[in-house]
Order: C-alpha cells, then structure tokens, then sequence
C-alpha cells in the first residue's frame, strides 16, 4: 500500500478507500514445522513481480516482517470490496507461489501451533528491537491483520479513533484464529492477543479529544525510552504514520479469505460511521481502557463461542447479540458502500461455520502432532 496517491474518500459516494495487510506463516509443508526463509521468498516474490508488466490493480509483493519465518502480503488502496477480495487473493496465490518455489508453504495462521524458536529477520531496526525488549521478542511470535481505512484529515482520525473504540473487541472475536502455541491448546480462540498485550504499548487507548492530545500521547511515550520509534504505537488503533489512514490492528490474521475481507469491511464502516458521528458532534462513549480491556479479553477467550460484552451495555450477551448490533451500528455505512449484503452473509457464516479457532480445532481431530491443522491451514490460506 506504497501508493498515497490511491489513499483517496469518494465524498459525495461515501466511499472511503481501504486496504489490508496480511502476516502469513511459512511452514514445512510435510512436517508443519515453520521455516526461517523469508528473504528467499520475499526475493523470489519480487523477481516475480518485475519479470513482466505490471498489472495497475497488482497488489504489492511480499516482504519480510520482525521474524524469518513470516512474511508481509498487502493490498492496494480498493474503493470496493470487490477490487479487495481480488487484490487479498492475488496477493496470497502470488505467495504461496513464491514460498512453493522456495520448498515451503504459507498458513494464514495467528500463531504457530508447534513449538520452535522464532529467528529474528536480518535487520538493524530488528536486532535493536530485540536488544530492547529481550525475551518478549523469543516469545511473542503472532501474525496480524491490519485494516487501513482513508481520513480525511488528523482531525477526523482521532474523532474516529474516539468513536470506534468500543467495537473494536468484537472485530477479535470474529476473527479469532490463534488456539494453538507450543505443541498445546491455549483454550483461548485468539493467544495472538494475549501475547501481544505483554508488549508495554500495547491494547485499547484513552479518549483523546484532539490532534493536540494524540500527539502529545505519542511524544510522551517516545520520552519514556521504551518505544524504538514512532512505527511502535502498538494499540489496537492507532493513525498510521506513512499513510492518511486509520490502522485497524486488533485482529488476528485469518484462516478464510472471506473473514479477511468482512474484517475490512466492517472496519471501514465503523471509521464511516465514526467519522459521521464526529462531524455531527456526537459525544464519544466515555468507557474506561479498563473496561474495553475485559472485553477484548473476553473476545480473546471464547471468540463467537461464548458472550462477549456487548457496549451498548457493557454487560454480557451472546456472541450473535453483539454481533448483529455491530450490523445495526454500522448499517448506514454499509449500504453506502454496497455492502450491506455481503458483510451481512459473512456474519452468518460465521456464526454457523464459526471462526479459524474453532476450524483448527475441527481440523486436529485428536491429531496430537498438530500437522493436520497445518495441512489444513496451508489449504484453507490459498484460494481455488
């Protein structure tokens, strides 16, 4: 998503445009045991990406990411979510072509289910990461899904960061896909959350009110020494400093292509939905991090299997309840953007069909090396 010119809002469509960046696992494809080749996929990638003309709607090619065993697909900016859903399976065919070349395979999977010992990829900015934060980095081996959604301006991006945070934890819990860490079954449907919360920048963030206040937060986190840079405000929302965007952060990568595109659908209607908000001076919800904190845990824990909290209460109800007010919430948004249908059937199904936690643990039937879930996984990761 190298191309800010792309980063443009349809005004008068209520079209913002958006994109997706997708973390993938390399694997053994026998063995389901992770793989640290990343430069050599991501270099054959590139080869393939220059070897002929380029496609105006390719999306870009793989890169490398913070361990050797993951790699980095993304979109383009889309208008629609036709153009991402093809862009999304361009990107992870064009993947798994190169990770095939290189001998190894990708799972679109949040964590790695077998136990094994991340390596760091070759990169100063890396090696400081790692001098910094020690045995987190060994540790904390998880694979995201950012959405990045246009603002009009800074100004509208804090009003919309005010305004989505209390529908951010749903957002997890429909994409849970990370049961399985170190050879054992967490009991959790995302483990990718409760990792990545031990990084101290971490989770849901206050209200801000203003420019002011968001970027006085910022430089008062940079003083403290702990963050390397700026690229490390980890919260579940956050502006993104190299595009005019929103970056939606909170959800696990997942299995299903068609959970990929929901999340990004969802995403940009609730930044819609935000943003009209702002603009019309409707009050934030003041709930405490505290309180968005039990709710991305819960979300964390039982996915769309159990009750998550619901904010207009802020109380337990079931997954399908706060789900279908999601819907409510954002439904003006989305049909604006013509997707009202498709983000309704993708709810349905997964409240049938259930997320990639729950696929995963469909897919171990009682396996106790975890390979078939790989081999589901890889599958499941790369589109017919």
């Amino acid at each position: 998503m190298r191309n800010q010119q792309r980063w443009v809002y349809h005004r008068g469509e209520g079209l913002r445009t958006f994109g997706v960046e997708e973390e993938l696992l390399l694997v053994d494809p026998d063995t389901g045991l992770p793989q640290p080749l990343s430069g050599t996929v991501t270099e054959i990638a590139a080869w393939h990406a220059g070897a002929g003309p380029r496609h105006a709607e390719a999306p870009e090619p793989a890169k490398p990411e913070l361990y050797a065993e993951q790699l980095e697909i993304g979109t383009l900016p889309c208008t629609t979510t036709a153009q991402l859903a093809d862009q999304l399976r361009r990107a992870r065919l064009a993947a798994a072509a190169a990770a095939e070349e290189a001998g190894v395979a990708v799972a679109a999977l949040a964590t790695a289910p077998m136990d094994f010992g991340p390596l760091l990829t070759p990169d100063e900015r890396y090696r400081r990461i790692h001098d910094r934060y020690a045995h987190l980095v060994d540790e904390e081996f998880a694979c995201a899904c950012h959405v990045h959604v246009h603002l009009a301006s800074a100004e509208e991006g804090v009003g919309v960061l005010d305004r989505i945070r209390p529908w951010l934890a749903p957002l997890l819990a429909l994409s849970a896909n990370s049961p399985y860490f170190q050879g054992v079954d967490t009991g959790y449907a995302s483990w990718r959350h409760q990792l990545w919360q031990r990084w101290p920048m971490s989770g849901p963030s206050e209200l801000y009110g203003d420019v002011e206040t968001y970027e006085r937060t910022t430089r008062e986190m940079l003083a403290s020494d702990v963050l390397i840079d700026d690229h490390m405000v980890y919260f579940d929302a956050r502006l993104s400093r190299r595009y005019p965007t929103v970056e939606i952060r909170v959800g696990d990568v997942c299995l299903d292509l068609e959970d990929t595109v929901l999340l990004a659908v969802l995403s940009r209607a609730l930044v819609e939905t935000a943003a009209r908000e702002w603009r019309q001076g409707r009050l934030p919800d003041p709930v405490s991090t505290v309180v968005l904190r039990l709710a991305a845990w819960r979300a964390s824990r039982y996915g769309l299997g159990g009750e998550l909290l619901d904010p207009r209460s802020w109380r337990p109800r079931p997954a399908d309840e706060v789900l279908h007010a999601l819907l409510d919430h954002v439904r003006p948004a989305l049909e604006a953007a013509g997707d009202r249908e498709r983000a309704e059937a993708g709810v349905a199904r997964l409240l049938v069909r259930g997320t990639g936690a729950d696929l995963q643990r469909a897919a171990r039937a009682g396996d106790p090396t975890l390979a078939s879930v790989i081999v589901e996984a890889v599958r499941r990761t790369t589109p017919a």
